[in-house]
């Protein structure tokens, strides 16, 4: 990757180059038009952040723009936004995402089969997309936002148990996404055995560095809501 501006970077914030290196900036609202990925992709090159995101449907252009050499990595999203798709649905997606160059997949994870306590069926559908991945990295979002503390414990082991490298607060698209409470609850219950992605309402670099001290080491955050951020971390 060029490093050119590393150094100013880290002068203020010790480890900010590793803090740019756990963001994931994403264009993933319903009007994410091509223009928005158009301006992702530059902001991503400008802020030397480790991996963009995008809807499906606009993975080649990402693509295309980031370059087949491009060390900032591009992400697919699986069942996005509310995990209901089949399982063999999620898995075909999955393989396309693969297919089109991403690095790393976000899954949503099967919010209604969890909630009706169906959790083998949960499973099997993290175990698929895990298989399609093709050994990239799988990040399970678990949309915490309509669970409770047991829910998210559950889920957390689902995760676990199929293969998955992280669990995911949220999608950004439910009324509440990423808490200090929801990331020290799941810190508390997976210890090591699982990464830990905060993404939904970051809206500050504050909140985001308190989450880090609380145990997550990757961040989802909006091209709208990680610019200031991303700004804040150079001023320092």
């Amino acid at each position: 990757m060029n490093h050119e501006g590393h150094e100013g970077f880290t002068k203020g914030l010790e480890g900010t180059w590793d803090i740019l290196q756990q963001i994931d900036l994403s264009a993933v609202r319903a009007d994410s038009n091509d223009r928005a990925v158009h301006e992702l992709v530059e902001a991503a090159r400008q802020y030397q952040v480790h991996l963009v995101t995008v809807l499906p449907s606009q993975t080649m252009l990402a693509r295309r723009l980031l370059g087949e050499a491009s060390e900032v990595r591009l992400g697919g999203n699986v069942g996005f936004p509310s995990g209901g798709q089949t399982t063999a649905i999620k898995a075909a997606e999955a393989r396309e995402l693969i297919d089109l160059g991403c690095d790393e997949l976000d899954m949503v994870i099967n919010l209604a089969a969890l909630l009706s306590r169906r959790l083998v069926d949960v499973r099997e559908d993290i175990v698929a997309v895990v298989a399609s991945a093709q050994g990239r990295p799988l990040k399970v979002i678990l949309e915490c936002h309509y669970l409770d503390e047991a829910q998210v414990r559950q889920a957390c082991n689902l995760a676990i148990d199929a293969g998955a490298r992280f669990v995911k607060t949220g999608t950004g698209w439910a009324p509440t996404g990423a808490t200090l409470a929801n990331v020290a609850l799941i810190k508390a219950h997976v210890g090591d055995r699982i990464g830990i992605k905060a993404a939904g309402g970051i809206r500050d670099l504050g909140t985001l560095l308190q989450m880090r001290q609380l145990g997550a080491s990757r961040f989802g955050l909006s091209l709208r809501s990680g610019r200031p951020i991303l700004d804040a971390l150079r001023a320092v």
